[in-house]
């Protein structure tokens, strides 16, 4: 069964290749026909999942997409978007230019039916997947359990939705700052990370993945929360409904009977990676868009797909109809970032992300988004922080913890008294409204016998 499965693919591989020197991608870029933005035109033989690779391309340059018209209908690829860069103006950096033309142009190798999507194999680190139910303090107990078992963080992103909680880490061995090989390091590293992951004592399953290799951190996180089934989690909190459903993503989908399409339309408010992010769940969902607009103004982002599922049928059912526009809105929010933004920049160091997450725990922050990275030798991370409690953080805690960090190491990117907390007692608190980060006041993890209770 496996030897013909594979011979199988091979063959479509070759297909594939054989179409593609047949009729080489095109890729036009223009910067005359648009006052503000650039014009980048991508045709291409149609292949399932292309529109993914070309939208996850544009984006992983931090280009912002404002308008796009897509068009799959048979074996051609026809897409047209409008891109600018984070300042909002026309992409005129040349070597940015040059990757867009080598990534989508004739010399690109797009994967065989998404198979390998952004997994670009390497021995220079571990990466770990993780996947839960949120908790106070988690975040603060895994990267104290990484510090006990000498693993240097590298780069790391960490999403939370719904009581969710899904992370990708790109971790070293501290002493050869290397990728961790030994098997039985590798086992312990996974089971210990997976018995903190159950502390919540929740019945939901907590998964722990370690592989050695580079992946595509955003596809990657969007697929373990999917398989999570994020979407089907939803916090209930009477004093936020409200709030809640003005922020709320406006999904519809219909049948279109006389063409055999589902129109899937999405209302909300416009930020960076929101196409990435719609297309990413529609592949997943393993729906193909055939045609679709996207387009922006001002805040506000109106996206339209026609699409059918993969067997070439449109929307069957209420449920899968329910279903799609749960896992939409799921995708849209899961990235939101809410509370107050962070930055810390300093020189990297062992155990620096344990001893951050653990001062913030300390005075009540909880971590609802990280973005760790590491270049240079410097550490460049980003936190969204709230209180633990629901009220707006005060300043003489953000005050205290810059004394206790460093007031040039770590910076606060918003004003606080902008932030719209939401204000109620603690005795109507619901824990589980408790994301990453903590509430418990200890000083180390000793004091609850964390690392020494998993390791």
């Amino acid at each position: 069964m496996d030897v013909s499965m594979s011979f199988s693919q091979d063959v479509d591989d070759e297909y594939e290749k054989l179409i593609r020197r047949m009729n080489p991608p095109r890729v036009v870029i223009d910067n005359d026909s648009c006052k503000n933005a650039t014009v980048i035109r991508v045709d291409s033989a149609n292949e399932y999942g292309i529109l993914l690779e070309v939208v996850q391309i544009l984006t992983d340059l931090n280009l912002t997409i404002t308008k796009a018209y897509i068009s799959s209908d048979g074996g051609w690829f026809m897409d047209v978007f409008n891109v600018t860069d984070q300042d909002g103006n026309k992409v005129t950096d040349e070597v940015v230019l040059d990757y867009i033309q080598k990534s989508l142009g004739p010399e690109a190798c797009f994967s065989s039916s998404m198979r390998t999507v952004g997994v670009i194999p390497s021995t220079d680190s571990t990466v770990i997947e993780l996947t839960g139910c949120d908790r106070p303090g988690l975040l603060s107990e895994l990267t104290a359990v990484l510090t006990h078992l000498k693993c240097s963080v590298l780069n790391a992103e960490v999403w939370t939705h719904n009581t969710r909680a899904a992370a990708v880490m790109q971790v070293t061995d501290d002493s050869t700052g290397c990728a961790i090989s030994d098997p039985e390091r590798l086992s312990r590293i996974k089971n210990l990370l997976r018995n903190v992951l159950k502390g919540s004592n929740t019945p939901r399953e907590a998964k722990t993945v370690v592989s050695q290799g580079e992946v595509h951190t955003d596809r990657r996180l969007h697929q373990m929360m999917f398989e999570d089934r994020d979407y089907e989690h939803r916090v209930v909190d009477d004093d936020s409904s409200i709030q809640d459903e003005r922020q709320r993503p406006d999904v519809c989908v219909d049948n279109w009977l006389d063409k055999d399409y589902s129109v899937v339309t999405v209302r909300c408010k416009d930020r960076p990676k929101l196409l990435f992010d719609t297309v990413c769940t529609l592949t997943d969902m393993q729906y193909v868009v055939f045609h679709g607009s996207v387009d922006t103004d001002g805040t506000e982002a109106y996206q339209e797909y026609y699409v059918r599922h993969i067997d070439g049928s449109p929307v069957k059912s209420e449920a899968e109809k329910q279903r799609v526009i749960q896992c939409l809105e799921a995708a849209i929010k899961r990235r939101v970032s809410e509370g107050l933004k962070l930055e810390l920049c300093t020189t990297d160091r062992v155990g620096l992300l344990s001893n951050v997450t653990r001062i913030f725990r300390e005075n009540s922050l909880t971590v609802t988004r990280a973005e760790v990275k590491t270049k240079g030798g410097k550490a460049l991370n980003t936190f969204y922080v709230s209180d633990a409690s629901g009220y707006s953080i005060d300043a003489k805690t953000l005050d205290s913890i810059r004394q206790t960090i460093g007031q040039t190491i770590l910076k606060v990117k918003n004003n606080p008294e902008e932030q719209q907390q939401r204000q109620k007692s603690p005795s109507q608190e619901s824990p589980t409204r408790f994301l990453f980060g903590g509430l418990f006041k200890s000083k180390s993890f000793v004091n609850f016998g964390l690392v020494r209770s998993y390791s």
